[in-house]
């Protein structure tokens, strides 16, 4: 009798579970369809005519169709340079910080040397900085050791990373110091922990910083803004400012290239996607 009634509650406890989980999974698909809804209009308004984008009630299925939009943006401004560039400065900062950010939480999570934790938590003090306190100092300096509109003063700028610091030093926190310690017992140089031991145990968390660092450098307007002027020298985000004109904007080419430019993007998330989610929630376990 107690057997058929604890297993009788337990269907009860197993059936109320099952019911939560479908209603959270309803409101997660709808929150996630809500998130979506301005990317679904910019790739509706990309086929439609600059008349059409703003027709009130919206339009999410174009009446007419115009495909021809995504052949006119390469025509209308340079947009392969500006993708060139854009890469180039995605790629390179990424790599540099990748680099030096790696590095910087090695010496300190896993080194041990005076004053190394006032001189990270005054390094990462940084990070409360607003940009635009020492903006125009930067490009003062930028100017005077002539790197304006040049593609070099964006990449030294951003070379370093106070965020990137944190986010995989709390990371390498996380790996034992047992480890390092048994390597240099071994003879391992601090170079050989470095490279045998440390990296290949923090590809979540290179993985996450490799994602934050290129889309934010992909999508940075200020930074391309201030320093660079040539058309030769823009990025994507400047491009995109080309379809505005003196009395008019053309939105549908605006939004069509808009489309084409979150593409790398997308693809670079998708790809590291797994190890994103795993590198952002393992880096706060342990500090």
């Amino acid at each position: 009798m107690e057997a058929t009634v604890r297993k009788t509650e337990e269907k009860k406890a197993k059936g109320q579970l099952g019911i939560g989980r479908i209603l959270l999974v309803g409101l997660l698909t709808v929150l996630a369809l809500i998130t979506l809804v301005p990317f679904i209009w910019m790739l509706s308004a990309s086929f439609k005519t600059n008349n059409e984008v703003f027709t009130i009630p919206i339009q999410w299925v174009p009446k007419e169709w115009h495909p021809e939009n995504y052949s006119v943006i390469w025509e209308r401004i340079p947009l392969v340079t500006f993708f060139k560039n854009t890469a180039f400065l995605s790629i390179i900062i990424t790599l540099i910080q990748l680099l030096t950010s790696s590095f910087a939480a090695y010496g300190f999570s896993k080194m041990h040397f005076r004053g190394r934790d006032t001189l990270f938590l005054a390094y990462i003090a940084t990070i409360a900085v607003p940009w635009q306190s020492y903006m125009i100092p930067q490009f003062i300096m930028m100017r005077q050791i002539g790197l304006t509109d040049t593609i070099w003063s964006l990449v030294l700028l951003q070379a370093f990373s106070a965020f990137g610091v944190f986010l995989l030093k709390q990371y390498y926190s996380s790996i034992p110091d047992e480890l390092c310690e048994s390597a240099r017992i071994d003879g391992l140089t601090e170079w050989g922990i470095y490279r045998k031991i440390i990296l290949p145990l923090t590809k979540p968390a290179l993985a996450s910083l490799t994602i934050i660092t290129f889309v934010n450098t992909w999508n940075d307007y200020m930074g391309p803004f201030i320093y660079l002027s040539s058309t030769e020298n823009k990025t994507i985000q400047l491009g995109l400012k080309m379809f505005v004109g003196l009395f008019d904007a053309e939105y549908a080419l605006i939004m069509a290239a808009s489309v084409v430019s979150i593409l790398p993007v997308a693809f670079v998330f998708l790809t590291m996607q797994k190890y994103f989610v795993e590198g952002i929630a393992t880096s706060g376990m342990k500090g």
